[in-house]
């Protein structure tokens, strides 16, 4: 209980790290921002496949494990109905025609968005600690931690351009933070509860990983002219994730 604890704080505490990064670049270049988070695409990847998926094949079967992935995909594809993706959010391309309410209220958009996105982040996080394999589960939440710095980073730009002053931007970007926290608690508290659920459990929280890389993330990266360098970026990340597994998760 108390490293899962610790791990959750660590999980949502490096959202808050990007944000306080974020401050001390303010606007991101779009190529810096494509390769980072190609990198962060990849290493989420990793952990959902090797930290998340494989465990679920090794503590269950082959359908409870597709089947997990599915619903994972599907819960995150229902959410897409609630709040606009992403990279339609972020303004960065788009020239501002409306008034300065209507851009806050697309930023706050973008904001509710990644956290209602990191929500299963958090169990994906926290579902990890109910298999005996932990260094699997640490390798999942360091992965998805280094992750969470680049999205803290490129939520900062978009608020201090509407025009909200700095300490609300913090306390709204942290916000995103601290809901992984509560899900990474709610990941970990429903498999110790019913154990017989971790194997769809490490499924439904790996697919929604590879929903949101393949749905949000690729595009976003892919969107600017600089794919190249964001697919690279996006192996690197995967390369970093194997070597962590090797030396922690093993």
């Amino acid at each position: 209980m108390e490293l899962a604890f610790v791990t959750a704080l660590g999980v949502g505490g490096a959202t808050i790290i990007g944000v306080l990064i974020g401050f001390l670049f303010q606007k991101i270049p779009h190529e810096f921002n494509d390769v980072i988070l190609g990198f962060a695409a990849g290493i989420m990847f990793a952990a959902a496949v090797i930290g998340l998926i494989i465990p679920s094949l090794e503590e269950g079967n082959i359908w409870v494990t597709l089947a997990g992935i599915l619903a994972g995909a599907v819960f995150l594809n229902l959410a897409d109905y609630l709040t606009p993706h992403l990279h339609h959010l972020t303004g960065m391309d788009q020239e501002a025609h409306t008034g300065k309410q209507s851009h806050i209220n697309k930023v706050m958009l973008f904001v509710l968005a990644i956290a209602i996105h990191n929500l299963p982040e958090g169990i994906a996080a926290g579902v990890g600690f109910g298999n005996e394999n932990i260094g699997n589960a640490i390798t999942v939440a360091v992965g998805i931690a280094l992750q969470n710095i680049p999205e803290g980073m490129v939520i900062v730009s978009p608020l201090i351009l509407a025009g909200v002053p700095k300490l609300r931007v913090f306390f709204i970007a942290s916000f995103t933070g601290i809901i992984e926290v509560i899900g990474t608690m709610i990941g970990f508290g429903a498999v110790s509860i019913a154990t017989a659920i971790l194997p769809f459990a490490l499924a439904f929280a790996g697919g929604t990983m590879v929903y949101v890389v393949s749905d949000e993330m690729i595009p976003e990266t892919h969107s600017h002219g600089y794919e190249r360098q964001a697919t690279y970026a996006l192996i690197l990340g995967f390369m970093t994730m194997l070597l962590m597994d090797h030396y922690i998760g093993g």
